[in-house]
């Protein structure tokens, strides 16, 4: 459905759409992008043992998040309890060795981009040789999610290692408001990081904004002129439920069409990107004078379960074949049991066979994961 602000309109991607952009029946390839043929199964098809990795609804899954650990220095609103967070023991978290092992196997299935998560990924010692282990397996992309405080010192590093960019998150340009936010750590410590991470070549620089009502939505304006004056792309997220609080409530919830709306009243906005031929998680629009852009990720009112081409590795070995999964694939048992190459592409070809067409926020049996953003990795 359109939405217009101004003379200016601005086009949603529908799930529906990108779908019927895909002839019935057909694969994509390892270097396309993953559409679901159909909201549904209409049979019930073999799960294939050679090709890329592919789910029962044609789905080609060439994008994984590895969380490194579910330790982090800050307890965000929307993320941690601000005490008594109970950590996975360390002898159950993955070894550098481990994830290695993995990323070959995965990369042998199709995959060709990774993403460092956490908790917070530079928390964990030695992060920058993890980094060297996964750049010489040759994906087309290595990146990472930070919360930036620990990045100004090691971007060189992690640079040389061979990480190519970064997501840092900052969700408020305000230092009180950011510090309400966030419940530790320093606005000016995130902007020096940014700056350092262009100075070491992590770019392009990516901004992380978890908009949340009655407590940050009043900034939308303010970040969106920080992504034109900085040339940072600024991607503004929809608050999930995945809080460990669990005080999500849809009525926090400020959504892209909203957030696209304030901006675009005040700087013209064009779409930069479709799902159909993006499977980004963000959709990305340009500011109409050319300064710069911005991303909306709708993952609460306008899912984009139609093009996921994502799976995950928890810190503690476990695949989800999506963020808001209830249902884990244990990979770490099988590594540390002797297991062959063979077993693990097969433990992975099921996980990503099991995904379902969607994650059903919207549905009214949803159930929220039992696990928070930080456990699972973000």
């Amino acid at each position: 459905m359109p939405q217009t602000c101004g003379a200016h309109e601005i086009r949603w991607q529908s799930e529906e759409g990108a779908i019927k952009d895909q002839a019935a029946g057909r694969l994509a390839s390892t270097k396309s992008v993953p559409v679901a043929m159909s909201p549904r199964r209409l049979s019930a098809p073999s799960m294939p043992t050679t090709g890329p990795l592919v789910d029962s609804f044609g789905r080609v899954h060439t994008d994984l998040r590895i969380s490194v650990t579910d330790r982090c220095n800050l307890r965000c609103v929307y993320c941690m309890p601000e005490e008594g967070v109970a950590w996975v023991p360390r002898s159950e978290i993955l070894t550098f060795e481990e994830i290695e092992r993995i990323a070959l196997v995965a990369h042998d299935l199709g995959v060709d981009s990774v993403r460092l998560t956490g908790g917070e990924p530079l928390v964990r010692a030695s992060v920058t040789d993890l980094v060297a282990r996964l750049g010489r397996i040759g994906f087309s992309d290595l990146s990472m999610t930070t919360n930036g405080s620990g990045l100004a010192r090691l971007a060189p590093a992690l640079a040389a290692a061979g990480l190519n960019r970064v997501n840092i998150s900052c969700d408020s340009l305000k230092p009180e408001r950011f510090a309400q936010v966030r419940r530790r750590g320093e606005l000016t410590t995130v902007l020096e990081a940014m700056d350092a991470a262009e100075q070491a070549g992590l770019i392009p620089v990516k901004i992380n904004v978890v908009v949340i009502a009655g407590i940050n939505d009043d900034e939308i304006v303010d970040l969106a002129a920080f992504a034109r004056d900085t040339g940072r792309v600024v991607r503004f997220i929809e608050f999930m439920p995945l809080d460990a609080g669990e005080a999500w409530e849809r009525s926090k919830v400020v959504s892209g069409e909203e957030i696209l709306a304030r901006i675009n009243e005040v700087w013209p906005l064009e779409t930069a990107s479709k799902r159909a031929v993006d499977a980004a998680p963000a959709d990305r629009y340009r500011f109409v004078d050319g300064r710069g852009e911005i991303g909306v990720i709708t993952s609460v009112t306008r899912a984009f379960c139609g093009s996921c081409n994502r799976l995950r590795l928890t810190a503690d070995g476990a695949i989800r074949n999506c963020l808001f999964a209830n249902i884990e694939h244990p990979v770490r048992d099988l590594l540390r049991s002797g297991a062959s190459d063979a077993d693990l592409a097969l433990l992975l070809r099921q996980a990503v066979w099991a995904k379902l067409a969607g994650h059903g926020i919207n549905d009214p049996a949803f159930l929220r994961p039992a696990r928070s953003m930080s456990m699972i990795g973000g």
